[in-house]
């Protein structure tokens, strides 16, 4: 599912999410609990203001931001 993101590229120039929507909901960021590489995406999971937690992936490539999990909160 395509997502739009709202980034900050710190002093590094690397994006970081710090909010998204998906529809016409938009969450915002309340931490980014892990990040990692993988061969064609960069991938962060974030636990988002609605308490839930979701994996954003991101194609540096294409400059294209997609939803890769859900976790609803506890």
């Amino acid at each position: 599912m395509k997502i739009v993101v709202e980034c900050y590229a710190g002093y590094r120039g690397d994006q970081e999410p710090r909010a998204f929507t998906i529809g016409s909901q938009r969450l915002e960021v309340l931490s980014v609990e892990d990040r990692w590489n993988g061969p064609d995406y960069r991938y962060f999971r974030v636990r988002a203001s609605d308490g839930d937690t979701y994996v954003l992936r991101h194609d540096e490539g294409a400059e294209a931001w997609t939803l890769g999990a859900f976790r609803r909160g506890r």
